[in-house]
């Protein structure tokens, strides 16, 4: 015996329906390299969307997620950070869930680098719930690196190295 759940219809030819599905949903990738300013947060201008199911995604000039449903989010980001010149190095990074302007999720990445010359690539990475209103809340990344010099958050149009997404929880 299959328990169906309420609201789920099966049809002869075996096509189930009734589903609630787990969108709004998005990711996008940062599709070239972009620079930041040492030890500067700066927002990740992820352009590249790969699935967006609601449009809530913008991903051409605010560089936000505002959707249009109310209820929980499970948000993340991973964003490759590096110094330009590899000669000089990176000792640590930042990333943050911005909600509405304000950080609501930060992670601080330290490399040890007591007795070392640090290191020319780090990963940021950080995600957690959320509850989003439904009209007016919205979320951004921001990222910094700290080292000897400016550097670039890593993007390519054909692999995905750093990216954001969200969908919602069923609940």
């Amino acid at each position: 015996t299959i328990a169906i759940p309420s609201g789920v219809t099966i049809a002869n030819s075996g096509t189930a329906t009734g589903f609630a599905a787990n969108t709004p949903a998005f990711e996008a990738v940062l599709n070239a390299d972009q620079s930041y300013t040492d030890n500067t947060a700066t927002k990740v201008n992820f352009s590249r969307e790969t699935f967006d199911t609601n449009n809530c995604y913008d991903n051409s000039s605010n560089f936000r997620f505002q959707p249009q449903t109310a209820g929980k989010y499970f948000v993340y980001s991973l964003v490759l950070i590096d110094v330009t010149d590899l000669t000089n190095k990176l000792y640590t990074t930042q990333i943050s869930i911005r909600k509405n302007g304000s950080d609501v999720k930060k992670i601080d990445n330290l490399y040890d680098y007591s007795g070392s010359s640090g290191l020319d690539l780090m990963t940021a990475y950080v995600y957690g719930i959320l509850d989003m209103n439904g009209s007016s809340d919205y979320l951004e990344i921001y990222a910094k690196g700290n080292g000897d010099q400016n550097g670039n958050f890593r993007g390519s149009s054909s692999q995905d190295f750093s990216y954001f997404g969200a969908y919602r929880i069923l609940t």
